[in-house]
């Protein structure tokens, strides 16, 4: 108890004890651990593909009772990142992302031993969704905005790429082991690589710059170390109450909803039976994904440079243009081999698959100030919201017309409204939310526009 009443105290020292900053800056050590952090904790995403032909033909439940505990899994992914954030602003995010990943790796390894259909649900669909989506760009963006002043939009592009980067570190791997050895080798290995990481967060780490008497990197003086706040289910729901009551939620809730109708609800669950309908080998269409999420970490670090450069709801306008005026050429260019034009698209499209991200993190930074983590939170659920919505429309589209064209037109037609959506996001920011208790847990104004 000292101890702890030590380090507070070193915490929220004066400027006279600030330690002079290494040549290196600490922040990018945290950047580091943090890009490792979501790498180890990708895993996951790579295994619920894989699972359901496995669990089918063992246990022989239908794929609609697989699918539930999948669409559990994604919607406790995006609701639980608002509540993650305010919780790290609580307890500090070394605690909360270690028992995230501890969680992980719990209910992974339960699936080991499950024999009925809820334990699918409780296992994977409940412990899974909670400690991933303590895991999702929540962190990412709390560990940007109290470690970086300067270079925010390039460190959110590099820590938002740690995802795609991970599950192409894991699924070639993944997919071998149910290939060879069944499913349950592939869960444990989730379960191993999320319990790896542990100790790695726990030990290298930190809160905020003042818990090592630095500044952050970019700032022009030392900040202390903030109060924790009390409260955190309750503050991440008023945060989204008094958030709601303004213009610029509405809009990034709208077109972040919009980019994961487009990404993961539409292309990422139908573009391989889409080109199968065309004639194309699965394992084709299959490799075709992959070669999106390697250009995906490409396109998303250089998001984060321009965010820093340019206007970051002009960027989005932009994005938003061109995903969608590439899903109107996607019927066209569907055919039984993969030919020039179809890689250029999956080049093209995976340059702006999650582009989207570190601008809409500005966006949130800018307008909300200290609770933008938690804002930001809010406006990811959103994002699974969409992305589930046309995950399971597409598939009725399929259904009543015969094919995909209707599903790919709309599609782009709502990324046309999401691009004039962001163009009418207000430039000049809001002020900050109003305190939420007479302690004031919004502190101080702002932080700069990455």
């Amino acid at each position: 108890m000292l101890s702890d009443v030590n380090e507070t105290t070193a915490a929220h020292a004066s400027p006279p004890a600030l330690r002079r900053p290494p040549r290196i800056h600490r922040a990018w050590f945290v950047a580091v651990v943090t890009f490792v952090t979501i790498i180890g904790a990708a895993a996951f995403a790579s295994l619920p593909g894989l699972l359901i032909e496995p669990l089918h033909e063992e246990f022989d439940w239908s794929r609609g009772t697989i699918g539930f505990a999948v669409s559990v899994n994604l919607a406790l992914y995006g609701l639980t990142a608002p509540f993650a954030a305010a919780l790290m602003d609580r307890f500090g995010i070394r605690r909360v992302v270690a028992v995230a990943l501890s969680v992980i790796a719990l209910g992974s390894g339960l699936t080991v031993f499950m024999s009925t259909s809820w334990q699918l649900v409780l296992y994977w669909g409940i412990l899974v969704g909670l400690g991933s989506g303590s895991m999702a760009l929540a962190f990412a963006a709390t560990v940007t905005n109290r470690w970086f002043v300067r270079r925010r939009g390039l460190v959110t592009g590099i820590l938002t790429a740690a995802g795609a980067s991970g599950q192409l570190v894991f699924l070639p791997l993944l997919s071998w082991l149910v290939e060879h050895h069944g499913w349950r080798p592939a869960a444990i290995t989730v379960a191993l690589s999320a319990l790896a990481v542990v100790p790695f967060v726990w030990l290298l780490l930190r809160d905020h710059p003042a818990d090592v008497g630095i500044a952050a990197y970019g700032a022009e003086g030392f900040t202390p170390k903030p109060d924790p706040v009390p409260g955190a289910a309750r503050r991440a729901l008023k945060v989204l109450f008094r958030a709601a009551r303004t213009g610029p939620f509405w809009l990034l809730a709208g077109t972040f909803a919009i980019c994961g109708a487009s990404t993961n609800g539409l292309v990422k669950t139908h573009f391989v039976p889409a080109a199968h309908d065309h004639g194309m080998p699965i394992t084709a269409a299959a490799s075709l994904l992959a070669v999106i999420g390697v250009f995906d970490v490409v396109g998303t670090i250089a998001s984060g440079w321009f965010t820093d450069r340019f206007e970051a709801r002009r960027l989005l306008a932009v994005y938003y243009a061109l995903r969608g005026i590439s899903l109107l050429f996607l019927p066209m260019l569907l055919a039984p081999s993969v030919h020039p034009p179809m890689l250029f698209f999956i080049v093209f499209y995976g340059l702006d698959w999650v582009a989207t991200v570190p601008p809409t993190i500005a966006l949130c930074r800018e307008h909300y100030g200290e609770d933008s983590a938690i804002v930001f939170g809010w406006v990811l659920a959103s994002h699974q919201v969409g992305a589930a919505a046309v995950a399971f429309a597409g598939g009725v589209a399929r259904d009543v017309f015969g094919s995909y064209d209707v599903v790919w037109y709309a599609s782009g037609a709502l990324c046309a409204a999401a691009a004039l959506m962001a163009l009418v996001i207000r430039r000049r920011p809001l002020a900050p939310l109003p305190a939420m208790s007479p302690v004031s847990l919004v502190k101080g104004a702002p932080d700069p526009v990455a």
